[in-house]
Parts: structure tokens; sequence; C-alpha cells
């Protein structure tokens, strides 16, 4: 088998993960990535279930978090060991089966050639299969936040995303819960750092979302209210 890496060139890039109770889809997800030759990592954020124990047995490097601390604090652990490891960019994928696997080598390669420094997946040229208020919801934040970031992103709330090192080693982020996405664009941005949006195809098998339609919605809105007041000061 020829690997990923020794096909694609020489951006060293790991699989960043962020999990909770994700038994169920992690085993599917980390199989074809290790078989790539891919450096995958899952950060098992206070999972009740065995998914980091199944992710290990496929070749994951596994990091445990004791209690939950939300995505955003496992994306900022993963970074971190990234950047302690020499990854020169990451790509950062869901862990409940929503994406392709084998998008990554598609990220890594367009990445190899782009002076884009954070491409973003973009699922709503395929959104037939997306859940219609998931859809409203992307719409409206997409086009938040690409106001506020100053350049076109029709899909901002999709978690496959690759991000070169130069970005990882500048973003000071501050959220630890679902908003970190958010934030780490809005930051990107304002360093000048370009991003880019990629077609893919994203898989919806009726899988229930661990957002908190209340509580994360007003999270959203009390962290793009600091966005404003930073804005104009």
């Amino acid at each position: 088998m020829v690997y990923v890496q020794e096909l694609l060139g020489a951006m060293k890039t790991c699989i960043i993960i962020p999990t909770y109770n994700e038994a169920k889809t992690i085993s599917q997800i980390v199989r074809p990535l290790c078989r790539q030759g891919l450096d995958v990592v899952v950060i098992d954020d206070g999972s009740k279930d065995t998914t980091a124990s199944l992710a290990s047995a496929e070749g994951a490097t596994v990091l445990r978090n004791a209690e939950n601390q939300g995505k955003g604090a496992s994306l900022i652990r993963g970074f971190q060991h990234a950047l302690s490891n020499g990854f020169e960019a990451v790509i950062t994928m869901d862990g409940d089966g929503q994406h392709l696997p084998e998008d990554a080598a598609y990220f890594i390669r367009l990445a190899e050639h782009s002076q884009s420094s954070v491409l973003i997946g973009n699922r709503m040229s395929q959104a037939a299969k997306m859940p219609f208020l998931r859809i409203l919801t992307n719409l409206f934040m997409s086009w938040l936040l690409s106001l506020f970031a100053g350049q076109r992103i029709p899909d901002t709330q999709c978690g496959l995303r690759l991000i070169k090192k130069d970005v990882l080693e500048r973003v000071k982020l501050t959220t630890t819960k679902y908003e970190t996405d958010s934030e780490l664009i809005i930051q990107a941005s304002r360093l000048g750092f370009k991003i880019e949006s990629v077609p893919i195809k994203a898989i919806y098998a009726g899988e229930k979302s661990q957002i908190n339609p209340l509580i994360d919605t007003l999270r959203f809105i009390r962290f793009m209210a600091r966005q404003v007041w930073t804005t104009r000061n």
C-alpha cells in the first residue's frame, strides 16, 4: 500500500477527532484513516462508553479528558499535541461518521498546492439530505460569520477542516464548546489568513446531534456579542 503522506508530499499532517460517546462510529472512521498511513489523534472527552479503547485498537493515539470539557477544549488539546509533535497541518473531523475518511487525502492534496491556510468543507451544495432546521441554521450562521471574517465561507459550521501550522501558532482560542469552530474562523481572518471552501459530501443517517439547541444557541449569541464589542473597541 502506498501511504497518503508518501504519495502526497512532505506536509506532515495529523487527523484530530474530538469525541464524546462515539463507540458506534469511531472504528469505521479511524480504521481507514490509519490504513492510509495517517496519524490519527482521538481526543476522548470524558466518554462513558468504549470510544477510547476502540479508537486505540484501530491504531489511533488517544488523549483522554477525565471529564467532559466540550468540543472546543478537545480541539485545543489536539492542536497543542500537533504543534508539540512537529505536524505542519491538522485535519479535524467529527466522530459521528458525517465525514468520509477518504476526504482526508483530498484535503491534503489540495493544501499542498493552495495558498490558503484554512480549508473548510462545504456541504451546502449537496444539502438535500441535511435536516431542514440544520440547513437554516447553517445558512444564517455562515452569513453572519462571513460578515465578521470579511470573506465568504458558505458552511462555517462544517467540522471537516484542514488548518495549517501558521494559523495554529498564532490564534489564541478562549472558548471550550461548539463556538470554538467559529472563533477560529474569526481569529484566523483577523490575522490575515485566507480561508478556502472545499465542496464535500456529508453523510446523514439519522444520528442525534450532541448540540443542545437552546444552550448552544445562547452560547453562540453571547460569543458573537463579544465579537461585536471587540470590533467596536
